[in-house]
């Protein structure tokens, strides 16, 4: 095992992930590929939009800040991303990109509403993943 993606957002499920992602990448001295990803809007014109995904991205880039400091204090190699769009696409296409051995997330995420009305973002990834997907309770 080289590198393993861990889908992050910050949730408590997000939390216990980073922890397996961590131990693993630890164990087989493999890089962490963290991302993050932040949704657009369904609906909204440009000018509304492009302010969602800025205010998304300043949210992401806030929850990774706070990870940066336990990635380095383990000593794990790791790179960190931020992306937009659905995050089970992005999942899925930043797992294929960078040819990760196995993706790492949370049982469940941010996404009440998404998940109750098309499914789990983890339900998404295990189905279309081109790798192993270890999904944390």
């Amino acid at each position: 095992m080289k590198t393993i993606l861990l889908a992050y957002d910050g949730s408590p499920p997000a939390v216990k992930a980073y922890d397996w992602a961590a131990d693993l990448a630890a164990t087989y001295d493999a890089e962490l590929r963290i991302l993050m990803v932040a949704r657009p809007p369904e609906f909204g014109d440009e000018v509304e939009t492009e302010a969602v995904i800025e205010g998304g991205r300043k949210h992401c880039r806030k929850v990774l800040d706070q990870l940066r400091p336990k990635v380095e204090a383990a000593g794990i190699r790791a790179q960190f991303e931020i992306a937009v769009g659905h995050p089970a696409d992005q999942i899925i296409l930043h797992a294929e990109h960078w040819g990760v051995d196995l993706v790492v997330m949370g049982h469940r995420g941010t996404g009440l509403l998404a998940r109750w009305l098309i499914g789990s973002a983890a339900r998404e990834v295990i189905a279309h993943a081109h790798c192993p997907v270890l999904v944390v309770r």
